[in-house]
Formats: C-alpha cells, sequence, structure tokens
C-alpha cells in the first residue's frame, strides 16, 4: 500500500478517489489504498492553452535544473518557432539548477531575478518550481505555495519590457521515473510529494490569473509507457527525455496541434543561440567581470570589468543575430553562409602590463619570462636530490596539443590522460572552443610519450578530471561532464552534462582535484567566491565559498563531503589506509580530512584555523584548539598532491607527501608525515624537484604505471587574475610540458594489466604495495558486473587468513570494494571494526557511517566507539556522530570527554556538539 499523499486545497481527482477542498480548507494529509504506481495511472489530460504569445515576445525561463536544462536540450525552444515562425519570438533562459522562489544564491553581484529580466525584456516568464521543494514533504507545502503566490503577485507589479506586466506560465516539475535500478530511488514516495507541489503550484495559478502547465501528469504515463530510459538518474531527463518533453510542454503551453517532428537544422541554429546566451549568463570568471575583481587587471587604462562587460555585451548582440536567423530558417528561407556579426561593437584589447617599472608581480616572484625555453634548456635548471633524475616525457614541442596542460590521470590501459586549456582564462567570443582532454602512449616504454590522441576537444576550462565507469568525468564549470566512447575508435561521441550547478565565479577556483574515495566515491574540489546548488534524486545541496563535493555514480547521491572555510583547495589524496588530506591552494594550507568532514549544514562551514582562532579572540573562548595544519606551511601556493608510494623511489621517502608549489619556489615539496596523536603531523623535509626556470608551474602530479612520477607543467609566464588583465596580451595559450622523474638505481616497476584483466587477477592486485596500482584496480572493479565482483569478493575474503599488517589491509581492500558495488557486508565489518590495528579500525568506522542506514544499531556501535582505546578510531566515532540527532548521539559523544583529548579530537568534538546542539 502506498502511504500518504498530501494535496494542496482544490478539486483533485486520483482514478475513482476524489477529493473535493475549497479555499479555506487548510493542507490535508489524505489517506487512500492503492497499488504501487497505479497510484498515478491517469491518462495524460493536456491543459488548454496557457499562453497566448505576442509579436516580438522575449520569453524568459526562470527556475530549476528542469528548465536550465532546456537550452542544451533546444528540442522544446525548435518547436516554438516551428510552431510560430513569423511571430519573432526569443527566448532567454535564466533558470539554474535549485533555484526555488526565494533562495537563489549567487556569486557577488551576479544580479537579482529581475535585473535579468528587465535586461531581457521579458513579456512572457515561465516559472520552473516544485521539484526540488517536494522534499520539504507536507510539512513544507503551504511555505511553498506562499512564496509562489508572494513571487507571481510580485512579478504581475514589474515591467520588464518598459510597457506592461509579463504573461506568467507555472510549469510544474516532471514526475520521477522508475529506472529499474536497484541503486536508485523507486520513484513512489517522490511522486507523491510531486504530485501535491503540482497541485499546489496549479492553485496558485488559478488564484491569481496566470498560465498553468501540468508536466507531471503525462510525464508520468509518458515514463510507464516509455520502452527506453528517458532520465539520467530518475529525477533528470536525458535527451531523449527532453526530444519526448518537447511536444508535451508545447501542447500544454499553446493547445493541441502543434509540430510533433523537430526540425534538425533549425534546432542547430537554436543551440547556436543558445551557447552564446550560455557564456553570456553563466560566464566563467564572474568575480573577474562584475565581481570584486572586476577591478583588477589593470593596464593603465582598461581593467577586467571594461574588457569583459564588452565582450559580454558582443555576446548579446550576436545573440541577437542568432535570433534572426532562426526566425529566417523557421520561416523557410534560404539561408547560407556563417551568421554576419560585423554589427557588434569592437573588442577592448588591453595591454600587456608585463615589465612596467616597479612591476609588483616580478618582485613577488609571480612573473615568469617571456622568453620561453626550450624543453631541453629548461631540462638543465632542475635540481633533483642525489639519485633523481628527470626526463621531458612530453612537450608542446612535439605534441601541439599540449597547450596549458593542468591535469593528469593514468588509465588502467597504463596511458596518461592530459586535460588542456588552451583557452585559459577565458574564452573569447567569435574564437573557437576547444580545450581537450589528451591521450598519450608510450609503446616502447622509453619514458617519452609517442603519440598523443584527442578523447574530448570543443571543451571550455577542463581545470580537473577523472577516469571511471566506462568513460570520464570532467569539469566544465558550472557543470561536470560525462564523456565516453561509445565506438571504440578513442574519441568520446556521448558527452552528457552529468552534474549541473556549480558556480561559475573564477576559474581559478573552478571544479578540481578529482579523486575516487576507496569506497567508490568521486571527490572534487571548488574554491572561494562560488555559491553552488546542485540537485540530485536525493534533493538539493547548496555549497558557498569553497568546499570538498562527494559524488557516488551508481546511486548518483550527491552531497558536500568538506564545508570548510577554505580558499581554493586544488589537491585531495588518500593514504594507505583511506586518510585523506586536503590541499588548499591560495594559502598553501594543506589539512587532515577527518575532523572537518562531519555534518554541518548549509550555510554553515567548519571554521579554518585562521578563521576559528580569530573567532576565539572575538568571543573571548581559547584560541587552542583551532584546527590546526598538517604541517607548517613555508611557502605558498599549493596545487596538486600525491603521496609517494612506489618500490622505484627509495625506501626512506615511501608515505612522503608531495605538494605542488607553482609560484613561489616552483618545486614539488615534500613533507615526511607522523602519526602523532588522533591526527598526523608533517615535517618540511628537502624538495623533490626544483626548477630555475620561472615558467615552471607545476600543477599536477601522480605516480605512473612504471612507479615513476609525473609531473603537468602548466608553464606559463603569466598566472592569476589580479596582476594581468584577462586579455592581457602576454598570456601564453601554447606551452606545456609533462615531465618524468626517476631513481635510476632502482628498477622501474612492471605492472600487471589492469584493463580486462580477470577478477582473479585484480583481487590479487589488491595486495599490490604501491597506492596507484590499487587505485586503478579499484576503479577497474568498479565497472564490472556488481554480481560478479560481490560474488568473488565472497570466495576471495575467506581466503585472507591471520591478522597481519597486510592480510588486514586487504580485508580492508574488500570492504572498500563491497561498498563500491553498494553491497552491504555487515559481518565483514563488525571483523574489521575489531581489529587490532588501530588504521584498520578508523578506517572501518569511516564505513559504518556511510552504511549507518543500512546497519544495525550503528548509533549504538559508535558509542562503543568513542571508547576505543586509539584516539583517531574515538575520532572517527565523534565525527560519525555528526549525521545523527537527539539526546542519545549527544551522550554518546560526550564520552569521549571520558578520555585524553589533543586538538584535533577537540575541534571534532566541538564541531559535532555544535550540529547535534
Amino acid at each position: 500500500m502506498v502511504p500518504l499523499l498530501f494535496l494542496y486545497p482544490h478539486d483533485f481527482s486520483i482514478q475513482d478517489v476524489s477529493f473535493t477542498m475549497n479555499r479555506n480548507t487548510p493542507f490535508a494529509v489524505v489517506l487512500f489504498a492503492v497499488i504501487g504506481m497505479g497510484l498515478f495511472s491517469t491518462p495524460a489530460q493536456l491543459q488548454g492553452a496557457a499562453l497566448e504569445v505576442q509579436t516580438g515576445d522575449q520569453i524568459c525561463l526562470v527556475g530549476n535544473a528542469l528548465g536550465e536544462r532546456m537550452q542544451h536540450q533546444n528540442f522544446w525552444e525548435t518547436l516554438l518557432y516551428q510552431r510560430f515562425p513569423d511571430k519573432q519570438l526569443a527566448v532567454r533562459n535564466l533558470c539554474f539548477p535549485g533555484d526555488e522562489p526565494y533562495t537563489r544564491i549567487r556569486s557577488k553581484n551576479f544580479g537579482d531575478p529581475n535585473a535579468h529580466l528587465t535586461h531581457s525584456k521579458a513579456s512572457v516568464v515561465l516559472f520552473f518550481f516544485g521539484y526540488n521543494e517536494s522534499f520539504a514533504g507536507e510539512e513544507g507545502l503551504q511555505a511553498f505555495a506562499d512564496d509562489l503566490l508572494q513571487l507571481v503577485e510580485e512579478t504581475q507589479t514589474q515591467k520588464y519590457d518598459g510597457k506592461q506586466a509579463p504573461r506568467i506560465v507555472l510549469v510544474s516539475p516532471i514526475a520521477f521515473e522508475n529506472v529499474g535500478d536497484p541503486n536508485l530511488p523507486d520513484g513512489v514516495a517522490h511522486n507523491q510529494r510531486l504530485a501535491a507541489y503540482s497541485a499546489a503550484m496549479e492553485e496558485v495559478a488559478k488564484e491569481t490569473g496566470v498560465g498553468f502547465v501540468d508536466l507531471f501528469t503525462p510525464t508520468l504515463a509518458l515514463f510507464e509507457e516509455s520502452d527506453e530510459r528517458l532520465t539520467l538518474n530518475g529525477c533528470h531527463l536525458n535527451e531523449a527525455g527532453y526530444r519526448a518533453l518537447a511536444p508535451i510542454l508545447d501542447a500544454g503551453l499553446f493547445g493541441d496541434g502543434g509540430p510533433q517532428q523537430i526540425d534538425e537544422s533549425l534546432r542547430q541554429v537554436v543551440d547556436g543561440k543558445s551557447f552564446h546566451w550560455w557564456h553570456r549568463y553563466r560566464a566563467v570568471n564572474g568575480f573577474s567581470i562584475y565581481g570584486d575583481r572586476g577591478k583588477a587587471g589593470f593596464d593603465g587604462t582598461y581593467r577586467n570589468v571594461d574588457v569583459m562587460e564588452r565582450e559580454r555585451a558582443i555576446l548579446d548582440q550576436m545573440t541577437a543575430n542568432r535570433d534572426q536567423r532562426i526566425w529566417a530558417v523557421a520561416q523557410g528561407m534560404k539561408v547560407v553562409g556563417e551568421i554576419d556579426d560585423s554589427n557588434t561593437l569592437p573588442f577592448i584589447n588591453p595591454k600587456t602590463n608585463v615589465g612596467i617599472p616597479n612591476d609588483p608581480n616580478a618582485k613577488r616572484g609571480k612573473l615568469g619570462t617571456l622568453q620561453y625555453l626550450s624543453g631541453e634548456e629548461q631540462q638543465k635548471l632542475f635540481k633533483l636530490p642525489p639519485g633523481y633524475e628527470i626526463n621531458l616525457f612530453a612537450s608542446e614541442e612535439d605534441f601541439p596539443e599540449l597547450a596549458n596542460p593542468v591535469a593528469l590521470n593514468f588509465d588502467n590501459s597504463g596511458r596518461l590522460w592530459v586535460a588542456t586549456m588552451e583557452s585559459y582564462p577565458h574564452w573569447k567570443p567569435k574564437t573557437k572552443l576547444n580545450d581537450k582532454i589528451l591521450v598519450f602512449n608510450d609503446a616502447d616504454g622509453d619514458g617519452k610519450a609517442d603519440d598523443c590522441q584527442v578523447f574530448a576537444d570543443g571543451l571550455h576550462q577542463p581545470t580537473g578530471f577523472e577516469i571511471g565507469r566506462g568513460g570520464a568525468y570532467i569539469a566544465q564549470q558550472p557543470d561536470i561532464l560525462y564523456a565516453k566512447d561509445t565506438d571504440g575508435d578513442g574519441k568520446a561521441d556521448h558527452i552528457d552534462r552529468r552534474l549541473i550547478g556549480f558556480d561559475s565565479a573564477d576559474s581559478h577556483h573552478g571544479i578540481a582535484a578529482f579523486t575516487w574515495g576507496p569506497g567508490g566515491k568521486l571527490f572534487f574540489q571548488e574554491g572561494t567566491f562560488k555559491f553552488s546548488q546542485v540537485e540530485s534524486p536525493y534533493g538539493l545541496t547548496r555549497m558557498s565559498e569553497a568546499g570538498v563535493w562527494r559524488y557516488d555514480p551508481r546511486t548518483e547521491k550527491f552531497g558536500a563531503y568538506i564545508n570548510f572555510a577554505f580558499a581554493n583547495p586544488w589537491g585531495h589524496v588518500f593514504d594507505r589506509w583511506g586518510q585523506d588530506f586536503i590541499a588548499d591552494a591560495s594559502p598553501g594550507f594543506t589539512y587532515w580530512a577527518a575532523p572537518i568532514s562531519g555534518k554541518i549544514d548549509y550555510p554553515a562551514k567548519h571554521p579554518g584555523g585562521s578563521q576559528h582562532r580569530r573567532i576565539a579572540a572575538l568571543t573571548g573562548g581559547d584560541p587552542k584548539y583551532s584546527h590546526r595544519t598538517l604541517y607548517e606551511k613555508r611557502i605558498r601556493p599549493s596545487a596538486g598532491c600525491e603521496i609517494v608510494s612506489s618500490r622505484h623511489f627509495p625506501d626512506d621517502v615511501q608515505g612522503d607527501f608531495l605538494l605542488c608549489n607553482v609560484i613561489g619556489e616552483r618545486a614539488i615539496l615534500s613533507h615526511s608525515i607522523a602519526e602523532v596523536d588522533s591526527g598526523f603531523v608533517g615535517t618540511e623535509v628537502p624538495s623533490l624537484v626544483r626548477c630555475e626556470d620561472g615558467n615552471f608551474r607545476p600543477i599536477d602530479l601522480q605516480f605512473g604505471p612504471d612507479g615513476a612520477l609525473y609531473i603537468v607543467d602548466w608553464h606559463n609566464a603569466l598566472i592569476g587574475h589580479l596582476q594581468h588583465n584577462l586579455r592581457d596580451p602576454s598570456r601564453d595559450h601554447s606551452h606545456g610540458r609533462i615531465w618524468r622523474v626517476t631513481y635510476p638505481e632502482r628498477p622501474l616497476l612492471k605492472p600487471e594489466p589492469i584493463a580486462g584483466a580477470s577478477l582473479d587477477s585484480l583481487l590479487t592486485q589488491l595486495k599490490s604495495p604501491e597506492h596507484r596500482t590499487r587505485y586503478r584496480v579499484r576503479r577497474e572493479l568498479a565497472e564490472r558486473d556488481s554480481a560478479e565482483v560481490v560474488a568473488a569478493l565472497d570466495a576471495w575474503v575467506p581466503t585472507l587468513e591471520g591478522d597481519s599488517e597486510q592480510v588486514e589491509h586487504d580485508r580492508l581492500e574488500a570492504l572498500w570494494a563491497y561498498q563500491t558495488q553498494n553491497h552491504i557486508d555487515a559481518a565483514l565489518l563488525a571483523q574489521l571494526l575489531a581489529s587490532k590495528d588501530h588504521r584498520v579500525r578508523a578506517a572501518a568506522v569511516r564505513v559504518l557511517v556511510s552504511w549507518r542506514d543500512s546497519v544495525d544499531e550503528p548509533l549504538a556501535q559508535l558509542q562503543a566507539l568513542v571508547g576505543d582505546s586509539h584516539p583517531r578510531v574515538r575520532l572517527e566515532a565523534v565525527r560519525g556522530l555528526s549525521f545523527f540527532a537527539g539526546d542519545e548521539a549527544i551522550e554518546a559523544t560526550l564520552g569521549v570527554l571520558e578520555y585524553d583529548m589533543d586538538d584535533y579530537l577537540q575541534y571534532t568534538l566541538d564541531e559535532t556538539m555544535r550540529v547535534l546542539e
């Protein structure tokens, strides 16, 4: 039986059960008995026309991801022009994923909704709301209806086009699709809520006299009848879903009788218009355009804001030019050639400020030299400790595609993938947008790339990426793309916007530092200035001013992993035992992640070390227990990080923490790490790599399958948005290098095959001493059939006999492999929670917290673990209790005070209690 459905007051009918409530009836919970999805199996009955268009209408979409994705899947808009070819209509999409009527977070000075509606001269506004709000359930229904009512009434007082109030249509959320995946929600509870919130929207429309389109009812029927999957994750439509939705929305807005087939030639023109509007409205580097850094980049005449706002004006004009082309094609006119953009304003071209008298950037060591050295010349300027060597693996000299490289990863076949950003710092209108993901192969094993293949191109600012689940996840703020090669030619032919709603305030603070956690979650980071809101099948997550995200592609669970007062996190690495460390680029700090990864609800943040001390000083508190950094920082800023785990490197550096320094020393800094109290303390040791070439910009690094260390060299004289104009002509768009560090006295590794290997071979390789070998094996296992992997694990775990450190670690790898497959093994978890090794127990506590909704008595288990003999296990338990609520959780948390405390434990206790209280 389906439990409950709550309805907004109005006449409503489902199958044979009808309820009639007048306007004075309060919101109610209506009980009824039906079976499964049969509750909603009413045939689709489209409304009459909700909107009558007028010649020259400027139609603006406002609201959540349902509307936002329409500018990337332009099927409905194409039908609009097909239906009204002579009306000279224009569409501007102002939607943001996660937007609600009065909660729409934006980066500084982005502009309020009315400002953008006025800029667009909106005469028609389509509001897309109801999905994210529905997670508030019955308790939030009245507030949603009240907010929506207020928004409509306020909008009716505006004259965005300078003439009259806009015509308004409320568009309901779509239904939730049951995709038949046991890892995803089945949609029954979702659809109960969505039905109620859709009904609430209809009632508001009646009360205010505006239009209403019911998408919920027809899409519910559509999902039940369709033979193909129409959503990415149950709640967000895929390309086929938007194609199917287009005629439904068209009929809901304008009545039956509209076109049913998409004119693909017209859609291509609409795509071009939407592309230019997108780059105007969702401009990357917004904080350096209209935000505080707009005043930076001074060349003596112009600042960032002058140059970049001119480009946004040009994009407005180019968008309008494409409106003209749309109207011509829609009316059947013959059009040839490229669209003429000669009518746009001229670009403002600032002059370089490099080499001006008393150049502060040169004094501060931020400036390289505009006289770029060859790779051979640069190699002579490296300084390494005795015994190490460095060689050039690839450069722009042999591979011109390698321009402005920013991130690297090795795939399971041993090939090196690199993200490039030739368009850095910002794509310029009227130029080709063609940032790339490249794949290098060293076929003969001589430590130099033999060939380069383009996996994906046409990208914009791919600040980070990771390989996995049969493709690659690629940052393209404000999105994360999923790209896949489906025909085996080595190039991505399927790309979808997998996750959307991240901010686009700053390419330097863009989504970066992708890494798979040991339990199969994908982690990535973004920096300050950014205000992001991301929808998922489980609800909406907001985060502002920097943090670390976590995403599970198997379950589509998404949320904030660390919401901390970072400046710009740009590095993330896990050690052998699942403990992770975060490098914060701008200040150069590095943090142990466990104490700062407890639950904290938006907009609160865990305070950083310096921020915590300032708060203590202002409030008279004790600054002693601030969250400290991993080591005493000597120099800044940093970028990517890595932990030494390679038998090719000397024994005395194993476990050292490596960190890229991109300005102060142009070096790979190195730190020894020791366990102290509940956490870790690092000590800087001599750098692994230093270079006297000022253009050496190490930004990412990773150990390869051969055991050598590979380093991305951004290789650019000018970096930064403050020091130089975004369009400073001295910015480089052609150089980039990959360096390789070896220790010739020790042999290189001879890796076993991972891609396509048998499950038995993969499980054996989980015993490898090298972290990156196990990392790639885990990634391979994540792509295999779950039932087969689980069966292989079930057979493998009993063979792991004894209690040696290696065996205990093998069992931990098995636990993580189960977690990756979303398979609960409570028995193995219990065994590892009782391990004699505190590192294993601490890692198992983290898994217990992740499985808290699926195992017995998790709160009681954590209460016992608060009294563990090792402080790190106690800290993990206190952290885990932040995800619970109530007096019992508070009592369990405070139990830690019966034991010795240290800085890390006190910080974690303070933050957990802040949440619980």
